[in-house]
């Protein structure tokens, strides 16, 4: 049985290869060429969590589980392991750190969902949140846009200020942004409408489950929402769930897949002005691409 470390992860997973693949994984996920269950998510005291998430990629029969903790304010926040096993006898046959292919699959799916999605001439990222994501994101999306400025708001001052210009105020971070990631730990919205400009793209990423949210019932509304797994989202996409029991939305208002846009079967950014939203919930079978493609390079 392989095992993988983190160290190993990082180099052999790069944002320029992880990019392409998480694309190609939400192709065949919104092709029926996945299967996947449900997150099951256990509370823990303190506002921690443990996860487990199965699923099958059935082209190459690669199958397996993600098990992690997620501890708020720890780096990384994300803590455990992919479980491969073998497609042709069941067996074991890869361990790999979930905290680094977490981390950086992540941050290149919404880099592949902006380039889908957002204006080609964007040129600046507010980034609100200032954790591991943060940094992530950042690195991530200057693979797919060339980035001119980029601003920050988050609790804590100087991790903002070294991420790019520290904002006193969410509001003032994202006036005039391009694109925006939403990557924190909030659970009530930090991101309002009337805040957001025309044309802008938002990554909804800090929220993985029902409750948190970080966007605003009127911004779900105004935009044009694609998740990265419809039947998660519908189930477990806390700023869908919300907009939709409040009475802003329509069931449609989801409008499908970010995989159906990168396949080119359903309609992205319409118009320039649309404000255009990626919930992100993350997906088994973005893990196991991810995986798959690490051990590969491994034998």
């Amino acid at each position: 049985m392989i095992r993988v470390s983190a160290e190993e992860v990082e180099r052999l997973l790069p944002y320029q290869t992880c990019i392409p693949l998480m694309r190609e994984a939400m192709i065949a996920l919104s092709q029926g060429r996945t299967r996947q269950l449900l997150r099951q998510i256990l509370d823990l005291p303190e506002g921690r969590a443990f996860g487990a998430m199965l699923g099958a990629m059935l082209d190459d029969g690669v199958f397996g589980a993600k098990l992690v903790s997620v501890y708020p304010g720890h780096d990384p926040s994300h803590q455990g392991v992919v479980a491969l096993f073998d497609a042709a006898t069941g067996a074991l046959s890869a361990m790999l750190d979930a905290g680094a292919i977490t981390a950086i699959r992540t941050a290149a799916a919404s880099a592949a969902a902006t380039d889908a999605l957002a204006g080609k001439d964007a040129r600046r990222l507010a980034l609100l949140g200032t954790g591991e994501q943060a940094r992530r994101h950042l690195e991530a999306i200057r693979h797919v846009r060339h980035i001119e400025r980029v601003t920050v708001w988050g609790r804590d001052f100087e991790k903002a200020k070294a991420l790019g210009e520290a904002c006193a105020t969410a509001e003032e971070a994202v006036a005039g942004a391009d694109i925006i990631c939403t990557v924190s730990a909030a659970a009530e919205p930090i991101l309002r409408s009337e805040w957001v400009a025309d044309g802008a793209h938002v990554n909804a990423v800090g929220s993985s489950r029902a409750g948190p949210r970080e966007l605003d019932d009127a911004l779900v509304a105004r935009a044009r929402l694609f998740a990265d797994h419809e039947e998660g989202v519908r189930a477990q996409g806390a700023e869908f769930l919300h907009a939709l029991e409040a009475g802003a939305i329509e069931a449609d208002h989801l409008l499908g897949e970010i995989g159906e846009v990168f396949a080119g079967t359903l309609p992205g950014r319409v118009a320039q002005g649309d404000v255009t939203i990626y919930k992100s919930l993350g997906s088994i079978v973005q893990d196991l691409a991810a995986a798959r493609h690490i051990v590969a390079q491994l034998g």
